[in-house]
């Protein structure tokens, strides 16, 4: 059994483009996790220059991380397959931006696979901020490959 911080720890990403602190909950066809900007963000330092806000392809990039990188490792796992050694590929992105995220802002990110065959995971995903506001929503695709294969 894949032990939720397992999960993370087969993440192919480290600072500073990590963008997954905790995982709330996997299952086969779901998942829920959260992440935390940092106001030292290396994509702060020019966007804005007032009012720094985190740029849209970060909170897709985050998206991805957590409803399609740790949902996909899963689901390897699920099938048995060695989910160590893999490869990603976004392959698709249909995001809708409704709010800004700011420095210290904690989101969630909650995911529902549409589906997963051949290899090709495809979900529909959602980003919260910490009033439980909807921030981002949309439809995630990429290729999840083991390496080996």
């Amino acid at each position: 059994m894949l032990i939720i911080n397992d999960i993370i720890n087969k993440l192919p990403y480290t600072y500073p483009f990590l963008f997954v602190d905790r995982i709330n909950m996997v299952s086969a066809n779901a998942i829920e996790g959260c992440y935390t900007f940092k106001k030292d963000e290396f994509f702060y330092k020019g966007h804005f220059k007032e009012r720094p806000v985190t740029p849209g392809v970060i909170l897709t990039e985050c998206c991805a991380q957590i409803g399609l990188v740790c949902l996909g490792i899963h689901l390897l796992h699920a099938e048995e397959l060695e989910a160590r050694d893999f490869q990603v590929a976004l392959s698709s992105t249909e995001m809708q931006f409704l709010l800004p995220v700011f420095p210290l802002e904690t989101v969630t990110v909650q995911a529902n696979k549409l589906f997963f065959r051949f290899n090709k995971l495809k979900c529909e995903v959602k980003m919260y901020n910490q009033e439980a506001q909807l921030v981002c929503k949309g439809v995630l695709s990429g290729m999840i490959k083991n390496s080996n294969i």
